[in-house]
């Protein structure tokens, strides 16, 4: 779509469709395509993809129009529904300050009337796009004595700060998706339930994930069938699309690939060798949102923290088979506060004031998911019991027969980097795992499915950060579920593990899963990801874990507090 810049507005048009924002007072408006022709000296600046929406960083601050500048196709998911991953985003003051160069795709159409070069060569470095805003910012501030010029300064300041760190939440950490054709908020599960739902796909989303609502409310306040092309539910989390092919005769092309992305796959088509796609859909939360050590627990709404729901899917035959985890921190009142390495976590309210929201949380779980099987890794004996006794006794006060709770020491049971250990766990839950089962579709024409059995509750499993041990976990549960699906259907055979290749594929799936979850809640990738990259603990692992423990530090002292604000300030 264009992007047209004007006295008054900036707007978007595609067909016959215009959206106007307002320079004034950041109002949004529909208007026909040819009102264009009212505007006052419109210039198109170039192409866009799509609105995310608008945010206002500071009250004393204008109000940020945030466009989707550049996206990646990321796969395409049963019904060749596209999922894209946005990897460039576009940011105008709806204010009379002039925009900076965006390095926006040129339309040909209009290019004539663009004062700047035909070819834009995009910088290297994205905080020159950032400087570029602030010298524009610098050249509309007039102070004209000395304490308005330190007020404007520290405003300037301010401003920047939080901008940068806007731009670096889209552009560093690629955790932002969406789909035009399909409902990446919902799980297959509960878009089969129930008669087909015609809405349009905005009004159909799981509210818990649509990132950008508030940012999109000035559009979803209208009410107008005009509104819907507009209104794009963002997710952020994760997504990952791959097709595997069932061949114990192939080697794992383990000097053809790094641990970082998947083997690549031959071009010719194999009709021996059994096909199915594998897609990873991670849903994160947008309420309790924030960065580790600023969001911890459980709040008054009952509401955790990095609360993530991911979804497995697999598409082989004419079927669709997806099984969900959740995560989620431990549902209790509860802080680690101060600027030590590793600070000692605290319980901030009793046990009895803590039941009401411990229990409106897991109201809500089993509303939406009938059952729960609590998995806690935390340690059982140190620093981290006070977290693990007091989600016992909540667990013991709630007492319902929906809720099991199992404790899986983590460190203690893999000590001395033994992580294969966790099949401890797997065996042990082996029954729970069977019992809980997975949603299956069958696939009657493109547009119908029939539903042949549903998933009976969900594994809810947490750490301290439910991060890193949540990840071996996750995907631990994930791998044996996986298995007996494709062996059900008959793409595996009954007493065989997944092939090398597949294997490998598999797990660095769940490894960048775990990565991009850890970015956005501790700022670098996951600890321990080497054994789920690579099914084994090494030194370079260990030695890799702790610059990232390092780094975790840092962005805690010095970063996280202004992150935390632009989140704040989306929610």
């Amino acid at each position: 779509m264009e992007l047209f810049q004007a006295k008054d507005h900036y707007i978007l048009q595609q067909g016959e469709r215009a959206l106007w924002c307002s320079r004034r007072d950041g109002g949004l408006q529909l208007r026909p395509a040819t009102d264009l022709l009212l505007a006052w000296n419109p210039i198109c600046l170039g192409l866009v993809e799509g609105v995310i929406g608008k945010i206002q960083l500071h009250s004393d601050l204008p109000w940020w129009l945030i466009l989707i500048r550049q996206k990646a196709l990321v796969g395409k998911l049963p019904g060749d529904h596209e999922v894209c991953k946005i990897t460039k985003i576009a940011v105008l003051s709806l204010s009379e300050m002039e925009p900076q160069d965006l390095e926006l795709e040129l339309c040909k159409k209009h290019h004539f009337g663009i004062n700047k070069p035909e070819k834009i060569v995009p910088s290297p470095d994205d905080s020159k796009f950032l400087l570029k805003t602030f010298t524009h910012i610098k050249s509309n501030v007039s102070a004209p004595n000395k304490k308005k010029v330190k007020e404007s300064k520290e405003k300037e300041k301010l401003e920047r700060r939080l901008l940068e760190e806007l731009l670096k939440m889209f552009m560093d950490s690629e955790s932002f998706y969406y789909s035009l054709t399909y409902d990446l908020t919902n799980s297959v599960q509960r878009q089969s339930a129930g008669e087909k739902d015609t809405r349009p796909l905005w009004q159909k989303v799981d509210d818990r994930f649509f990132w950008n609502k508030y940012m999109i409310q000035d559009l979803t306040e209208i009410g107008t069938p005009d509104v819907d092309f507009w209104i794009i539910p963002i997710i952020q989390g994760f997504v990952q699309i791959e097709e595997l092919v069932v061949n114990y005769n192939e080697s794992s092309d383990d000097e053809k690939s790094s641990p970082e992305t998947p083997p690549q796959e031959s071009t010719c088509v194999d009709d021996i060798h059994p096909r199915f796609l594998v897609a990873l859909i991670s849903r994160r939360s947008r309420h309790r949102a924030g960065m580790r050590y600023k969001r911890r627990g459980v709040d008054k709404n009952g509401n955790v923290a990095n609360y993530v729901e991911t979804e497995q899917l697999i598409h082989v035959h004419n079927h669709t088979l997806s099984f969900i985890q959740t995560r989620g921190s431990v549902p209790v009142f509860w802080s680690q506060v101060g600027y030590r390495y590793n600070p000692r976590p605290r319980l901030d309210k009793s046990e009895k004031d803590t039941v009401a929201y411990f229990c409106a949380h897991f109201e809500e779980q089993l509303k939406i998911y009938k059952k729960q099987v609590i998995i806690n890794l935390v340690d059982q004996a140190g620093r981290e019991k006070i977290i693990g006794d007091a989600y016992l006794k909540q667990v013991l006060l709630f007492n319902s027969s929906h809720l099991t709770y199992v404790s899986f020491d983590f460190h203690e049971h893999c000590r001395g980097m033994k992580f294969e250990n966790v099949q401890t766990l797997t065996d042990a839950i082996y029954d729970i795992i069977l019992d809980m089962k997975w949603c299956c579709l069958f696939l009657k024409r493109v547009d119908q499915a029939g539903v042949i059995c549903k998933q009976e509750g969900i594994f809810r499993v947490n750490c301290m950060d439910c991060l890193d041990r949540t990840n071996v976990v996750q995907a631990a549960i994930a791998r044996v579920v996986m298995e007996q699906q494709l062996k059900k259907l008959g793409v595996m055979p009954p007493e065989q593990p997944l092939p090398v290749k597949c294997n490998r594929i598999y797990q660095i799936m769940w490894a960048n899963n775990g990565d991009s979850i850890s970015r956005q809640y501790a700022g670098t990738a996951a600890l321990k990801g080497d054994f789920t990259r690579t099914g084994e603990r090494k030194l370079a692992g260990v030695m890799k874990d702790g610059v990232n423990s390092a780094n975790r530090y840092y962005l805690n002292r010095f970063k996280d507090a202004y992150r935390q604000a632009v989140i704040g300030e989306r929610t």
